[in-house]
């Protein structure tokens, strides 16, 4: 059978559901933006009034409906979440693991309570996510599983030492997990973002140009001058990685980390 009558055949006959975590904003919020047209999207995130703020400005910008799902899904509650999540729109067919970055801060100055915290938001709460959703993938015989994680897991920044490490767990979770899965129609891969215009970068600089005794603009034309690109990315080009790795096209594409910086990481 020819492999475009294959597709066409093969294709589901509703919309996919797909879970975007922290979809209020930055990158999430490019993600879901960039899903709804095509999938039946749910946003979580724990403030309620930004996420139906986030979800109406989603549904006036695709025309989708767009649900909300106001829960801390890297906590201990990941079950009652995820369960509350499928309710509406069924469960997720593909799990964009997306939280804010922990505070910056250098290896050596990390409290015991820093860590912790980190390892709820950046790695324990993922990968409750991910026991509970891939068997039920799995089962179905699709699923898509998606992890954004940092640039900096390749090229660590000093002062930021809990995402560096912590996220680096998380990338070899991933691949355990492609490794675990990778026969049944499933696939768990990491997108890795670099300099990208969003709140969190703009803290970062801030940041590190009051330590540094330096005004923000000089650090923000030394980072970017650092990229090949000349300038930091967007999230809808973060975005576009996601959507291209959730979608059946990437079916082969799994167990890898897609880097989105303009050039900028040294990978051979």
């Amino acid at each position: 059978m020819h492999e475009l009558w294959e597709a066409v055949i093969t294709a589901p006959s509703t919309p996919r559901a797909a879970l975007v975590g922290g979809g209020a904003a930055g990158i999430g919020f490019a993600i879901a933006a960039r899903l709804a047209p095509t999938h039946r999207v749910v946003i979580a995130g724990r403030s309620p009034e930004t996420l139906e703020k986030a979800a109406a400005r989603l549904r006036e910008q695709t025309g989708a409906e767009v649900g909300t799902l106001v829960s801390d899904i890297s906590g201990p509650d990941a079950a009652a979440a995820l369960e509350a999540a499928g309710a509406g729109y069924g469960p997720p067919d593909v799990l964009v693991l997306n939280a804010g970055g922990p505070p910056p801060g250098r290896i050596l100055d990390v409290t015991d309570e820093a860590w912790r915290a980190g390892g709820e938001l950046l790695l324990l709460g993922p990968l409750r996510l991910a026991r509970l959703a891939l068997p039920a993938m799995a089962a179905r015989g699709f699923g898509r599983l998606v992890f954004v994680t940092s640039t900096a897991v390749r090229q660590p920044q000093p002062d930021l030492a809990v995402s560096v490490v912590l996220r680096a767990g998380v990338t070899a979770a991933a691949k355990l997990l492609s490794l675990e899965y990778a026969d049944q129609g499933v696939t768990v891969n990491c997108v890795a973002p670099g300099a990208t215009d969003t709140q969190r970068r703009r803290d970062i600089l801030a940041s590190r140009a009051a330590h540094a005794g330096r005004t923000y603009a000089e650090l923000d034309e030394q980072d970017t001058g650092e990229v090949p690109a000349g300038r930091a990315g967007t999230p809808g080009e973060v975005a576009a990685a996601v959507a291209f790795l959730v979608s059946d096209d990437a079916s082969y594409v799994n167990g890898t980390v897609l880097t989105v910086d303009g050039g900028r990481t040294e990978t051979f």
